[in-house]
């Protein structure tokens, strides 16, 4: 077995953490999979075959550490490697990762400018961010037969890279207008984006978004073209769109943002992501479908294939899904994102606690621990103990504007709807207690315990199936965060999170 694959190995077992999909339906035989493979808010995947390995990496957005890197052999059950971006530079959009020469690149635009960092090992360390100073979005990296590297742009525009990825050589040069949408459909905007390039035997095939990433769910879609040059001139695929949800009743809604590769077999796949209809709070997760080829040279997806039926997937064994942590070691997991600021010396992991100072006076300045929940029913708890002035909590979290939850202060459990915090159980503790949500289809109700075996629920009870992108904008999902605000400290202990069937 490779060192490689050993660490990984050690990796899952020391967090417990191993990502597989069909969180919502485990029932999956072997040699099957379900969609999606990335359940919860994974939007804008990219993905890179390095060897037999696997990597992909997502939109990380307002979450530091940002652009976490997956590791697979199978293309389905996935594991953390590492945070590879540490330092804060804005919300970050659409990545690109992307081996050359031996060394490990990620592109990605934040705060109206592109970044790229990079790594002689896909662990790590990754560099600080440097900034590639182009304004456009979603960058897709390519490289022609001479070893000459590009960047294209959500624009259908392009840039000449330096030998080394990291500055920009040349002017912008126009290469591709999209493909035309006919009048009469149903789409957020024409919005092109997200090119990602490849060549497949005489010609580079390039894949774009268009219809716009979330509004109608017809909206969003992945559309081909090929040319002989990677700079083109660039040929529309008669298949066009290749992929995209035609009505409101279908259960994935804005299926977009497709990048194809070939497997270790030879086999060609496209991944990409999309709404669930009903449970849009879940944010944007990750897809896969294999994809064929015509005697034309154009690939198009199979006649009996469905984003709702089972996949065929040699290989493919169901593995276990636990967001449980018991704050063991001195690391924090990888499924914790804290929302805009990671300090690491506001928090301390020692014997099976995660201490947090306080920050601010409300749940939005607190910049709370988040993960992500990859079903549509479940239970969350954690234990908690109050240091000084401070208020912890266990809430479901939006953004700033959008969240809600349980909180409690040195004797009182606290109640937080959409901003309106209040007392809802006085006197009730002492510097200890248990907190847990139980969300039912979006419909959440908050308890409390003494002794983390008898629950007792509040009076106050949540509606959140309206927290996501359409009505909140931000391209963000609703996410189990800890919480500790005021002055002092709050100790959580034991996070627990169970499916709910």
């Amino acid at each position: 077995m490779k060192t490689r694959h050993i660490r990984f190995l050690l990796l899952i077992l020391l967090s417990g953490f191993y990502l597989t999909g069909n969180a919502q339906d485990k029932k999956v035989k072997e040699g099957i999979f379900q969609n999606p493979i990335f359940s919860g808010d994974y939007p804008d995947p990219s993905i890179l075959r390095d060897g037999d390995d696997y990597y992909i990496v997502h939109s990380s957005f307002e979450y530091y550490p940002g652009l976490l890197i997956w590791h697979s052999t199978d293309l389905v059950n996935w594991s953390p490697v590492a945070n590879a971006l540490n330092k804060y530079v804005g919300s970050v959009w659409a990545p690109d990762l992307a081996k050359y020469d031996g060394k490990y690149y990620i592109y990605f635009p934040a705060s109206n400018t592109n970044y790229v960092i990079y790594a002689d090992n896909i662990e790590g360390p990754w560099s600080d961010p440097i900034e590639l100073k182009v304004t456009m979005i979603d960058p897709g990296h390519v490289v022609d037969e001479e070893g000459n590297r590009y960047l294209y742009f959500s624009s259908g525009s392009y840039v000449p890279l330096a030998k080394d990825g990291l500055s920009i050589t040349g002017e912008v040069k126009h290469a591709y207008d999209g493909w035309k949408i006919p009048r009469e459909w149903s789409i957020e905007c024409f919005c092109m984006e997200g090119p990602k390039l490849f060549k497949h035997r005489d010609y580079y095939y390039l894949t774009v978004a268009e219809g716009g990433t979330a509004g109608p769910a017809t909206g969003h879609m992945v559309i081909s073209a090929r040319s002989k040059s990677p700079l083109g001139p660039w040929e529309n695929s008669p298949y066009n769109p290749i992929l995209r949800s035609e009505s409101n009743d279908e259960k994935w809604a804005s299926v977009g943002h497709g990048t194809v590769f070939d497997d270790t077999n030879g086999k060609s796949w496209m991944i990409f992501h999309g709404y669930e209809q009903e449970h849009y709070n879940m944010g944007r997760q990750t897809m896969m479908l294999p994809v064929e080829w015509t005697e034309d040279g154009w690939f198009k997806i199979p006649e009996n294939v469905s984003i709702n039926k089972p996949v065929n997937k040699k290989g493919v064994k169901q593995l276990s899904f636990s967001l449980n942590d018991n704050f063991a070691g001195s690391t924090l997991k990888p499924q914790w994102k804290f929302f805009g600021e990671y300090d690491l010396n506001r928090f301390k992991l020692e014997n099976n606690s995660i201490t947090i100072n306080g920050k601010g006076n409300s749940i939005p300045e607190s910049s709370p621990m988040l993960t992500i929940p990859a079903d549509h029913s479940y239970t969350a708890q954690v234990e908690l103990e109050i240091e000084g002035d401070a208020i912890g909590g266990l809430v479901l979290f939006y953004n700033q504007q959008a969240y809600s939850g349980i909180l409690a202060d040195s004797k009182n459990i606290l109640t937080n709807i959409r901003g309106w915090q209040f007392v809802t159980e006085s006197d009730k503790i002492k510097r200890h207690v248990f907190l847990q949500l139980r969300n039912i289809n979006n419909t959440v109700n908050m308890y409390y315990s003494l002794d983390g075996k008898t629950w007792l629920k509040t009076e106050n009870s949540l509606e959140v199936s309206g927290f996501h992108h359409n009505v909140l904008g931000g391209f963000l999902s609703l996410r189990i965060g800890l919480v500790s605000t005021g002055e002092g400290k709050v100790k959580f202990k034991n996070f627990e999170y169970y499916p709910i069937k």
